[in-house]
């Protein structure tokens, strides 16, 4: 099977790397900047017509949800004009395109989890241009499977887990958002989901069920508090060092981009049409703080 991946230093990126890398018969290319930028059209063309692979996966997206605010252009251009472009050479290959999409196509007003009829009402310019994006790519490649995650963490790039980490080990007093509800998704879970997934598009050939949207996130919903208290749980028992943690109100942050209160997803598509389910996430993030605390310091 070859997949081609477009994204290279995401974390999705990244942690598809390192599962192709466990699996024999798999051969996984990516490309990313400055090689292939999605802002010049034709350069994601160029490389998947010269891979050819079975399946692409569009891992790649403008992501900085606050600067969107001021850039706009640059927003859309990246996650509407190039998802398009990454799904018309797709389609060109006679390819499948796994895409990856956002919660924040959604308002967060919905009292229970979102599912994938729910309409969206996305509230900042990420969240337009990522449901653009959906758009695109499922007017442009029939043969889509669009997932829709959210809260996503690694051992690497820039995420809430590392973050909190760091600040854990040098000493800091936190204070964490208790008002935001949403399903951390751990990006090695997501990979192994999409190798699972890519696998069945090419055992199956293709089936018209699995066009559209489906929502893959953990399998539990917490508050950005709730996480964090998780991940200090975890180093206050290690180390024996004390861990201040203080919840608040999202309106004590002034972020320029409006951030969805309700970040829940449902995963009933992706079990029923898939059989995919994630791993818990007490296991996702022990495995994620074991290989963090080594990069960063502090209990193995």
């Amino acid at each position: 099977m070859r997949l081609l991946v477009v994204g290279r230093e995401g974390q999705i990126a990244r942690s598809l790397r390192e599962a192709a890398a466990r699996e024999i018969d798999l051969v996984l290319h990516s490309v990313g900047r400055p090689e292939v930028d999605l802002l010049q059209p034709g350069a994601v063309a160029a490389a998947i017509a010269r891979f050819r692979p079975d399946i692409v996966v569009n891992a790649a997206a403008y992501t900085a949800v606050d600067k969107a605010e001021n850039e706009p252009d640059v927003a859309f251009a990246i996650n509407r004009d190039g998802a398009r472009e990454v799904a018309a050479a797709a389609a060109s290959e006679d390819a499948p395109i796994i895409h990856f999409s956002t919660d924040y196509v959604f308002d967060g007003k919905k009292p229970s989890p979102y599912e994938e009829q729910d309409a969206p009402n996305p509230q900042n310019v990420y969240g337009r241009s990522k449901l653009e994006g959906e758009r695109a790519v499922m007017s442009t490649n029939v043969r889509h499977v669009v997932l829709r995650t959210s809260w996503v963490y690694a051992p690497f790039g820039t995420n809430f887990v590392r973050t909190i980490w760091r600040r854990l080990v040098e000493g800091q007093r936190l204070k964490i958002v208790n008002d935001q509800t949403g399903c951390p998704t751990y990006a090695p879970d997501l990979a192994d989901a999409v190798i699972v997934l890519a696998r069945l598009l090419i055992r199956t050939g293709w089936q018209s069920d699995y066009a559209g949207i489906t929502h893959i996130v953990g399998s539990e919903s917490v508050t950005w508090y709730d996480f964090a208290r998780l991940i200090a749980t975890r180093y206050t028992a290690e180390t024996g060092d004390s861990a201040e943690i203080i919840p608040v109100s999202s309106s004590a942050y002034a972020a320029r981009a409006v951030r969805p209160a309700n970040s829940r997803l449902s995963t009933k598509r992706l079990q029923s049409v898939f059989d995919i389910q994630l791993q818990s996430l007490q296991t996702s993030l022990d495995d994620c703080l074991v290989r963090i605390s080594q990069e960063q310091g502090g209990p193995s």
